[in-house]
């Protein structure tokens, strides 16, 4: 399989060049030149697997120059009782309501970042091994990604991890997990500002190509396709949990940031995963709920992004909705580079023609909460469900 750029402007790469470019030459996100179809022999096959051995089907399919002996090492090494803490690896339980709920944050720093970034930090590892490279990350934080990809490759060989953070917007918790780590190859940059202004740095360092050779440069967060792969197992997994047979649909509610956790299941239901809805859960930076509600996309600078008690999902400019529009605009490169242009000069753009296909064909919905609306639901599920 190979992989290439949302901005058509890049040759084709394999799936350890991907890992390892993180963002596409041209400043395109990388993604596969078609996705997988699975076909409801393989969802039976698959339905009785368990987490490591679904992880090995799905994975195998897009990382297609790893060895398969090789991948299953790094994969059984990834999913583990030890690392997450159950066997189910993301256990499902169900509420009073009949609301399912996918446990997704039972890896080493309780966020759900961990089920992709250990995965990740074990390929990285793989690769650059085998081709005797070293590897600098650069990553941008508002919280969970920042301490999810330190402790996936803290104390690793050949890589060297420099994270970029909003000073002063990150929970006490998750700071605290990243800034109490002391391994040499981990290090801690505080910017002043919002995420989005984090993670333009962080694009522009990879859209500096000179600088990018010289230095190595890659990057952890969901723009390297790495991540995005490992992320659809869960939606499989999570589909298996829900149903007892093939013939029954399901809907997943997902709260969104940057956009790709939710981007994982829409490859997940595009592959042929039956998935009904996914659900757009944004806070109050709802720029995204916006777009699936009316079809346009108008980001906002760091002056107009809101702090929360969310601070993951403070996001206002997030990077993987460019791979849905891709997707959307079949794959016209050309269109998605002018409309990202567009963005760039601090404009949007208007899609709403293109609703009905955005809700139909694609499944999607959205919705936004309040602080109000988050505690009372907390202290609701709290009550009902002792969760």
């Amino acid at each position: 399989m190979k992989y290439i750029s949302t901005r058509g402007q890049t040759a084709p790469k394999s799936f350890s060049q991907a890992l390892m470019a993180g963002l596409a030459d041209d400043g395109g996100l990388l993604l596969p030149q078609s996705y997988p179809h699975i076909d409801t022999f393989a969802l039976h096959e698959w339905r009785s697997l368990s987490y490591a051995e679904l992880a090995m089907q799905i994975i195998s399919l897009f990382a297609t120059d790893i060895p398969k002996a090789d991948l299953q090492k790094i994969v059984n090494k990834t999913y583990t009782k030890e690392i997450f803490g159950s066997n189910e690896i993301t256990p499902v339980r169900t509420l009073h309501d009949g609301i399912l709920i996918e446990g997704l944050s039972n890896g080493p720093t309780l966020a759900f970042k961990d089920m992709a970034m250990q995965l990740l930090g074990n390929l990285f590892e793989y690769v650059l091994e085998r081709e005797n490279r070293f590897l600098n990350i650069i990553g941008a934080t508002s919280g969970d990604t920042g301490s999810a990809a330190e402790y996936a490759l803290r104390g690793k060989k050949r890589v060297n991890v420099f994270m970029l953070s909003p000073y002063g917007k990150m929970s006490d918790f998750q700071r605290a997990q990243m800034y109490s780590l002391k391994d040499n190859n981990i290090f801690n940059i505080a910017v002043k500002g919002m995420f989005d202004d984090c993670q333009d740095i962080v694009k522009a360092l990879q859209n500096d190509h000179a600088f990018k050779a010289h230095y190595h440069l890659s990057t952890v967060n969901s723009i390297n396709w790495g991540r995005i792969v490992a992320q659809v197992v869960y939606y499989f997994k999570g589909y298996f949990a829900a149903t007892s047979t093939n013939e029954q649909k399901v809907s997943f509610c997902v709260p969104s940031g940057n956009f790709g956790n939710v981007l994982a299941g829409h490859i997940a239901r595009s592959m042929g995963l039956p998935i009904h809805r996914l659900i757009v859960a944004t806070n109050e930076n709802d720029v995204l709920n916006e777009f699936f509600n009316t079809g346009h996309y108008r980001p906002r600078d760091a002056a107009h992004t809101f702090v929360t008690s969310s601070p993951s999902m403070d996001i206002s400019k997030a990077s993987n909705f460019e791979r849905f529009v891709y997707d959307l605009l079949d794959h016209d490169g050309s269109h998605v580079q002018k409309l990202w242009q567009q963005v760039a000069a601090g404009n949007g753009f208007d899609l709403s023609h293109m609703l009905n296909k955005i809700q139909h064909q694609y499944g999607f919905a959205a919705g936004k909460s309040t602080h109000a609306d988050r505690l009372q639901t907390i202290a609701q599920v709290y009550q009902e469900d002792n969760e």
